[in-house]
């Protein structure tokens, strides 16, 4: 069992929660995930390790479903049955001298390790922090706090500047030319549209691709994704990958797959 050491939500929609995994905490690097199970009867969740606190693990998650919504009901003190990790990949901190990170709603989360990591090397640190509206910006005061400098975009103008992330983008990329890295984390839409314009001003940009992950061993196939021609599975091969060459189209149909299935199960457990 893995205690829940503290917890608040940090929106209507979004909570943060420090979980006691001593293992975890030890051997977790910047772009690596965990999958818990709230309980012996619950399903299994992949989230990716936002941060880490001496023995304990930080994640962000968003109550979509009924298991995140079970997970956002639990309180400080109780324990989570199972929490799996760390999984996946580290992700590549490369020898770069300015990169611009763009997140999208809970992409603050996972970026946030791979950012440090690159502060920590000597790396100059731009962010887009983008979200709806002020109310879904999320690790706002720590990014500030971390980074030479952070853009805020809201899709309504409530905070920051009006407007997506990629509109943010552009200009930095047009007018500084120190820039030669970014990464992109955040809905598939958004990494689409950041990989083709970072490829258009030729520099290099990782993706960390979360499309539906169900046993994180890569032996269920569920995660597959096309980059480059060749097949790769997100929870073993990733979820970092460098994304000039991903099928995105295809990643977005992929996560479409169970939507109905999902939601009679929602309305099913929600019942019992």
């Amino acid at each position: 069992m893995y205690k829940i050491k503290d917890k608040k939500a940090l929106n209507n929609d979004v909570d943060w929660m420090r979980v006691h995994a001593p293992l975890v905490a030890r051997n977790a690097k910047p772009g690596h995930f965990i999958i818990l199970r709230v309980d012996e009867d619950g399903e299994r969740i992949p989230l990716t390790i936002a941060d880490i606190d001496g023995e304990d693990v930080d994640i962000i998650y968003q109550k979509l479903g009924y298991s995140t919504q079970r997970l956002g009901d639990m309180n400080i003190g109780e324990t989570i049955a199972d929490f799996v990790g760390p999984l996946g990949q580290a992700a590549h901190i490369r020898d770069k001298k300015h990169v611009v990170g763009v997140a999208g709603g809970v992409g603050a989360a996972p970026i946030l390790p791979q950012l440090r990591a690159y502060k920590e090397q000597g790396t100059k640190v731009t962010l887009i922090l983008g979200a709806r509206n002020e109310d879904y910006l999320v690790l706002e005061d720590t990014f500030e706090k971390l980074c030479d400098r952070v853009i805020i975009t809201t899709d309504n103008g409530s905070k920051g500047q009006k407007g997506m992330v990629t509109d943010a983008l552009e200009p930095l990329l047009k007018d500084d030319e120190s820039i030669d890295h970014v990464i992109a984390i955040g809905p598939v839409i958004m990494m689409k549209f950041v990989a083709k314009m970072a490829q258009a001003y030729q520099k290099s940009i990782d993706v960390s691709l979360n499309p539906i992950m169900i046993d994180g061993t890569g032996m269920c196939g569920n995660c597959r994704v096309d980059i480059g021609g060749k097949t790769y599975f997100a929870c073993i091969d990733g979820p970092d990958f460098e994304g000039q060459e991903v099928d995105y189209d295809g990643l977005m149909k992929r996560q479409n797959y169970y939507k109905d299935e999902e939601h009679v199960c929602y309305l099913r457990l929600k019942n019992d």
